[in-house]
């Protein structure tokens, strides 16, 4: 029997026994291993083997990794292919394709098989093998590395395909440089494919979202002086906008127009002044164009009254060009954003709709864009029959948007009126279905890597195996996390179903008791605590974020400690991860923000992920709409994570029994500065 086939059998007897426990399954012959444990023995899976692998990995010892995929594969350990992956990655430039076809052979159709071609595939690109590259390529069942595209582009290329808007559109799409893209971009402009006007639109990209990387690979495509030129902007703009810019010839407003752009990120109200210069209105239209929307983007960034205003010159001197602008989907984003906010809330109609309809069709069908057109087309609509149409197709627009679900169905719901019922209880999985996602070995591998603490490993290995599954697939696979109170993947697995809407899996209450306690003893609503922690961690209660949140809510260190002190709290670092004290202390930081800003629950949300200071100053101005307000938080991490919260806290309250819980009533109606009479207090919040 092969090696692979001899590990199947034995691995799927094996995960039987150790994950049957959490769907109530006892195997004949098994003992019931403990709940949430990975104990060594003939009926687990001991984590020693896969942490002597790891800590190897990362020490980079090839020898002891290497003894350790053997051993793996020996004992045909049921993680051995992430060991063998790593012990493979440390030597990858050593490799044949021999050896990696002996690796897709030993571990078919698994996840690590596709991500060893991924990791591949770029050595055989960097090695400029095009023929492997070749082979290969079409089995990349991922297909989602934009690197691996401009490669296959490239070979295209050379096969005497016309390749040049795919690859344009891929090269300007990607943020950062890389080889493969920077390959493709600079091989087509020598052959003539690309112009010099692609390379000058690709820098203002990359000076718009600051990326040095894609910067430097853009400015080598030019001669060395021009390439020094734009190099020094990125430090010394104050010094050629004072002393060298001038706009005579192509190049030399291109470099006036980047110039400013690193303005603008500076000082949007300076860039301004600036680009109202003397030599800056010689810019021919569609770079002056460009430079006032950069203003305009960073002004409205900033959440500044005149950046309306700044993007209608921009739209007026586009106008001049004769075309249509190459601008960025988020520069058009901010102009939306800038007309909601126009005229003290009062909005600019034109400047929206005008900004939506620039838009890629794709960010067009986005349904925050969809939910602004629709109020936009009912707020500008005039009487008689012409305003009458305008509302039809504003009322279309809201129906077709219209759920119980997602942030902006809720808004257009509550928008018409409408109490729409939540989505009925699938029918039950039968036992075929759970035996059929318990036997699954990349959702077993999954599971278990999380288990054993290799999440990262984990979730990308559970990832891949959702691919192509049907709604009664997801909702098993779904199920088997939720037995083994993996949360995460439970409502990872679920919200891919189209068609079968498991809310209970969606949407789970795990520690509900606790919850509902601490909720409940500092009178906060405990939908609007779960929709927080659902958004946080996904209930993972060890979970730790890149800046050293943890537990439950997510709690900073410094923030827990502050609060613990102004609770009467007893604090240590190792309590962090304690669910009882994450909860504790979680809420009770929840209550001091939502407390601080009058019950706003928009406001403490955005206090609860960004800092109370933030959300203190982005109120700052006119008193707007409350989805407007939250439309154009500038940070979008915030932006989404504060929809997000509402939008989850409003299931749950229909959930827990509310026959009627409009996202509307949490959002509120109208937010703006703190009236002088009304108290802030807690001004010392972390």
């Amino acid at each position: 029997m092969k090696l692979n086939a001899v590990y199947e059998v034995a691995r799927g007897l094996t995960l039987l026994a150790v994950l049957s426990v959490g769907a109530g399954i006892a195997l004949p012959g098994h003992a019931q291993p403990v709940v949430g444990t990975m104990a060594s023995g003939a009926d687990g899976v001991s984590p020693d083997l896969l942490n002597e692998a790891r800590e190897a990995w990362r020490l980079k010892d090839r020898k002891r990794l290497a003894a350790a995929s053997a051993a793996a594969q020996a004992q045909q350990y049921p993680l051995a292919p992430w060991i063998d992956y790593w012990d493979l990655g440390l030597r990858l430039n050593e490799l044949s394709p021999t050896d990696l076809e002996a690796f897709y052979q030993r571990w078919p159709g698994s996840y690590v098989e596709d991500r060893m071609r991924n990791d591949w595939l770029l050595e055989l690109g960097r090695r400029r093998d095009w023929t492997s590259f070749a082979r290969d390529y079409p089995r990349f069942k991922m297909n989602d590395d934009r690197e691996l595209s401009c490669y296959a582009l490239l070979i295209e290329h050379q096969q005497g395909v016309d390749v040049r808007q795919r690859a344009l559109a891929q090269w300007l799409a990607q943020r950062d440089g890389d080889d493969g893209c920077q390959l493709l971009a600079s091989t087509l402009l020598e052959a003539k494919r690309f112009r010099e006007a692609d390379v000058w639109l690709k820098l203002r990209l990359s000076f718009e979202f600051n990326k040095p990387r894609a910067i430097k690979q853009a400015a080598a495509m030019f001669k060395r002086g021009t390439e020094l030129d734009i190099l020094g902007l990125q430090e010394q703009w104050q010094r050629y906008l004072a002393r060298r810019a001038n706009s005579n010839g192509r190049t030399h407003s291109e470099l006036a127009t980047l110039a400013l752009l690193r303005a603008a990120a500076v000082d949007p109200a300076q860039a301004a002044e600036r680009a109202s210069s003397d030599w800056a209105r010689r810019l021919p239209a569609d770079l002056a164009a460009w430079a006032w929307a950069q203003i305009a983007r960073q002004s409205a960034f900033k959440l500044q009254p005149e950046a309306a205003d700044y993007y209608e010159h921009a739209l007026k001197l586009q106008a001049r060009a004769g075309a249509a602008p190459e601008w960025s989907d988020d520069t058009l984003a901010w102009a939306a954003r800038s007309a909601l906010r126009a005229d003290a809330g009062a909005g600019r109609p034109a400047l929206l709709q005008e900004a939506l309809k620039l838009m890629s069709a794709n960010e067009q069908r986005e349904p925050q864009w969809q939910y602004w057109r629709a109020r936009s087309l009912m707020n500008s609509a005039t009487q008689g029959a012409a305003g009458d149409a305008q509302r039809q197709q504003a009322r279309q627009l809201l129906q077709a948007l219209a759920s119980p679900l997602s942030f902006y169905g809720k808004l257009a719901a509550d928008e018409l009126a409408l109490n729409l019922p939540l989505p009925p209880t699938p029918t039950p999985l039968s036992t075929a279905e759970r035996s059929a996602a318990l036997a699954h070995p990349g959702l077993n591998r999954g599971l278990m890597m999380i288990a054993m603490g290799a999440r990262s490993e984990g979730v990308r290995e559970w990832n891949f195996s959702l691919r192509g599954m049907s709604d009664r697939e997801l909702l098993a696979a779904a199920d088997l996390a939720c037995q083994r109170e993996a949360w995460d993947r439970c409502i990872n697995a679920s919200e891919r179903t189209r068609n079968e809407i498991d809310l209970a899996q969606r949407f789970p209450m795990p520690y509900r008791a606790e919850v509902m306690a601490k909720a409940r003893e500092i009178g906060l609503d405990p939908a609007y605590v779960y929709g927080l922690i659902r958004q946080e961690s996904r209930f993972v209660t060890d979970a730790r974020s890149h800046v050293g949140a943890a537990g439950l809510m997510q709690v900073m260190p410094a923030t827990a400690k502050w609060t613990a002190k102004k609770a009467g709290i007893a604090y240590r670092p190792e309590l962090m991860t304690d669910r009882d004290f994450n909860l504790r202390i979680g809420t009770q930081y929840l209550k001091l923000v939502l407390d601080d800003f009058g019950g706003s629950m928009p406001m403490a949300a955005a206090a609860y992920n960004a800092g109370p200071n933030r959300p203190r100053r982005w109120r700052e101005g006119p008193l707007l709409d409350a989805a407007i307000w939250a439309e154009t938080i500038p940070f979008n991490e915030t932006r989404d994570y504060v929809k997000k919260v509402l939008s989850n806290a409003t299931v749950y309250a229909r959930l827990m029994g509310a026959e009627r819980a409009t996202l509307r009533e949490r959002l509120g109606q109208l937010i703006g500065p703190r009236e002088a009479s009304a108290p802030q207090s807690n001004q010392d919040l972390p």
